[in-house]
């Protein structure tokens, strides 16, 4: 990744909590500590963030009430390549008419570029997701009512009376904070209320994650994985991942990355 790129995803990340630490930058980005150490020393002359003992903060703290998680425009470029690859192989699973749910998210996003082609009836609480279907697509497009979380582009509601219970779908598309043998998990609590309206609509549960979820945790389990029909992920998957899932029922669809991004490029070339 490029440093420029690195000091834009520095720079939100530190508008989303009190400090930021290196570790976890150095896993946004996915460049060693070392250069993240200097990417927070050169921020830290130029005077847009504060260099403190193990991490960064802000020069101007992040408002109260934003939502748990990382914002979207850090969280899109993670592992690109992976969440592409996953997302060609839902789209797989559509079908023309279809009538399906996409939770907000930056691998659930990817799905935009494969669906632009049906004409599926779809209800997103993904604001990012909304505006992209409109604009380049001939898909119908539902969204609930609700707040607009700028951070997340999430639209969210804590309220049963948001036009939810009013659509009814084959599949719901969602991605995860993290997939562990207790379920899935998701980092805030409001986030959850509003994926569990939206499952209760639908008679098929998707989940799109790419390998590195498998060890990651949170504190807020969203479902357990039993409940789960479909989980799709990258060939980086470990074994013990692999046994976890089939053990729980549920089907598991692997994609390789590397094949998937040599499908693209030869596409572009023609």
């Amino acid at each position: 990744m490029h440093e420029r790129e690195r000091h834009r995803i520095i720079l939100s990340a530190v508008q989303e909590k009190p400090v930021v630490t290196i570790q976890d930058i150095s896993e946004l980005t996915e460049a060693s500590e070392a250069t993240i150490r200097r990417d927070i020393a050169a921020l830290h002359v130029q005077g847009k963030i504060r260099r403190v003992r193990g991490g960064a903060e802000s020069i101007h703290p992040p408002q109260l009430g934003n939502l748990a998680g990382r914002p979207f425009r850090v969280s899109e470029a993670v592992n690109i390549d992976r969440k592409r690859a996953i997302a060609r192989k839902a789209a797989e699973l559509c079908g023309q008419g279809d009538a399906i749910i996409i939770n907000g998210g930056t691998t659930t996003f990817q799905l935009v570029h494969y669906i632009s082609g049906y004409r599926l009836q779809v209800m997103t609480n993904s604001f990012a997701i909304a505006e992209h279907l409109v604009k380049h697509s001939k898909n119908t497009v539902t969204i609930p009512g609700g707040a607009i979380y700028r951070e997340q582009s999430l639209i969210l509601s804590p309220f049963d009376n948001d036009t939810t219970r009013n659509f009814y779908a084959r599949r719901m598309f969602i991605g995860a904070q993290g997939v562990g043998p207790l379920g899935v998990m998701e980092a805030d609590a409001l986030i959850i209320q509003s994926e569990q309206k939206l499952m209760r609509q639908a008679d098929e549960l998707v989940v799109m994650v790419d390998s590195s979820k498998f060890h990651r945790r949170s504190s807020l389990i969203l479902c357990p994985l039993e409940q789960v029909t479909t989980i799709i992920t990258d060939d980086g998957i470990s074994e013990e991942s692999v046994r976890m899932i089939e053990d729980a029922g549920v089907t598991l669809i692997i994609t390789s990355v590397t094949a998937q991004a040599e499908r693209e490029d030869s596409s572009s070339v023609a």
